[in-house]
């Protein structure tokens, strides 16, 4: 690809002048590696988005690179014979934010394996809307359903409901036919979460575990965003053969439990690793996300739309737990 342009770009630094995200210009040749060159319409941001903005975790494993694990556009040169100019794709994860540059730029650049074209049903803006949130909660029902759960089993407990994997989640299963019931320990955002479609709504703060080994089934799987204290207590109350996917710890990194929901009920705990889901399986779940999944209600879940120059402040205030639905960003026009 000759293709060589000027763009601004949120770029993240680390070096003698310290660690920092700026908003610069830099050139298409600057990018890293991939076979499509995208221009940019739309991204979102999420935690960990906030996280390597800031430098208050460590995500990305080089530097300079640009912001952003998520980016939806157009193509504008390709040397994949399969990924034509003009076409509309998007990505997630994939590395991007870690070892390639991100999607807080007007250009990107792609490796094809990680390239998804946009799928019918979709449009670049409510693909960001969803974006890594959306695709983590659907990749999770995936698992799920590929491991013989089904809404016969019992509703669906999600905890952090009140975030973007949680509300998405909440709209995503509903619509593949489940009871959700959603667990947050912010009660005044109840009524939002059952707009959503969540069944029942349990506050976190009133929840309490007994400790017990086992206990009385009382959802037929879950999906975790908090683990620690809160994995453990859910473990007990799912069904026999119920699925437990656990995609975050904002509860901490560790958990006491006992083996025996997994060896009484045959409870399964299902790991789900966004970044490098392989290719056939992003597929599968984008395929769902523009059909049968499609949540109903994105207009709702999406909450602000901000620019690039508006990123530090998002980012702030995510991080002080202010921040409430999906953020996407405007980038450029395609």
């Amino acid at each position: 690809m000759s293709l060589s342009t000027e763009f601004r770009a949120f770029r993240i630094h680390n070096d003698p002048s310290g660690y920092r995200g700026v908003l610069e210009t830099i050139d298409t040749d600057a990018l890293t590696r991939g076979e499509v060159l995208v221009k940019v319409a739309y991204s979102s941001v999420n935690y960990k988005d906030a996280l390597a903005g800031t430098g208050k975790g460590k995500i990305l494993r080089q530097y300079p690179l640009n912001g952003g694990i998520d980016a939806a556009g157009v193509v504008v040169a390709s040397s994949d014979i399969n990924i034509k100019e003009g076409d509309y794709v998007l990505c997630t994860g994939s590395s991007l934010s870690e070892t390639l540059d991100g999607g807080f730029g007007e250009y990107i650049r792609l490796p094809s394996q990680w390239t998804i074209p946009l799928p019918t049903g979709l449009d670049l803006h409510e693909s960001m809307i969803i974006g890594t949130a959306g695709f983590t909660a659907a990749l999770a029902l995936l698992q799920m359903e590929d491991n013989r759960q089904t809404p016969g089993l019992g509703a669906l407990a999600v905890t952090g409901a009140s975030g973007g994997v949680g509300m998405l989640a909440i709209d995503i299963f509903t619509r593949a036919g489940y009871d959700v019931h959603a667990i947050s320990g912010k009660a005044d955002h109840f009524d939002f979460l059952r707009s959503l479609g969540a069944k029942e709504c349990i506050d976190r703060h009133k929840l309490v575990f007994n400790g017990k080994p086992m206990d009385s089934a009382r959802f037929g799987g879950a999906l975790d965003n908090v683990g620690g204290s809160m994995l453990a207590g859910l473990l007990p109350l799912i069904a026999p053969y119920g699925n437990v996917a656990i995609c975050g710890n904002a509860g901490g990194i560790a958990f006491d439990s006992t083996v025996m929901p997994f060896i009484i009920r045959g409870v399964n705990l299902l790991g789900v690793a966004t970044s490098a889901t392989p290719r056939d399986i992003r597929d599968r779940v984008w395929q769902h996300l523009a059909g049968d999944w499609k949540p109903a209600h994105l207009d709702r879940i999406l909450t602000q739309e901000v620019s690039l120059e508006q990123l530090p402040e998002v980012f702030e205030r995510m991080l002080a737990g202010n921040s409430f639905g999906r953020t996407i960003v405007r980038i450029g026009k395609v």
